[in-house]
């Protein structure tokens, strides 16, 4: 994980580690990938941090609602020429350079299907730089704003909650079938379906 962060950091910010430190610390690959581009961007300054955050939120909206860049960046057969010059036109003109180097680094080692988790990771070092916090609602179809909205006005109301800025989040994963699992802070509440069935199948086993 430490040839990861010295590769992205390598990039023209290669003393960035020196002199910041991230809010919180990610142990998995794709946190270090995170944590050694919000390091690369807050050396600079923090306005280039914040800008930054805007356009990995952009790119990965991109990615989700894109078919064809979807398909580009889950695509593992492409030669690393081929993905080179794929990302230059996928990238946005006027994008920070710092997460065209991001992709590239990705890229080069093989990893650039982990981009949407790299970006996760890095909203959530946003979120701790910025003193948010961060409310992960999964569900297995996405949510609309007006759902999202729901979410994040019954949660204002909670002690944890008081004199913190939410930022809600929506993550899709089948297999919670249905209804939510909404984890903030060391909360987590199970309203998914698949808890109910996990549990009515304990019950049976226990029953026979």
């Amino acid at each position: 994980m430490a040839s990861a962060m010295r590769s992205v950091l390598s990039r023209g910010y290669a003393s960035a580690a020196s002199s910041v430190k991230a809010p919180i610390q990610l142990n998995s690959l794709t946190g270090t990938y995170a944590t050694s581009t919000y390091l690369a961007a807050l050396k600079k300054s923090p306005k280039d941090l914040e800008s930054l955050a805007k356009d990995i939120e952009a790119f990965d909206k991109k990615i989700k609602e894109d078919a064809k860049v979807n398909a580009f960046i889950q695509n593992p057969t492409l030669s690393a020429s081929e993905r080179s010059t794929a990302l230059s036109s996928v990238v946005p003109s006027g994008s920070s350079p710092i997460l065209l180097n991001l992709l590239t680094v990705l890229s080069e080692n093989g990893r650039l299907s982990s981009a949407p988790k790299v970006f996760q990771d890095f909203g959530s070092l946003i979120s701790a730089y910025r003193g948010e916090l961060e409310v992960t609602v999964t569900s297995a179809e996405a949510l609309d704003n007006k759902a999202l909205n729901r979410i994040d006005k019954a949660l204002k109301d909670t002690e944890i909650a008081k004199g913190k800025t939410l930022r809600v989040v929506n993550r899709v994963n089948p297999s919670v079938l249905g209804g939510l699992l909404v984890d903030f802070g060391d909360k987590s509440i199970d309203l998914s379906a698949s808890s109910k069935v996990n549990r009515f199948n304990a019950a049976l086993t226990q029953g026979v």
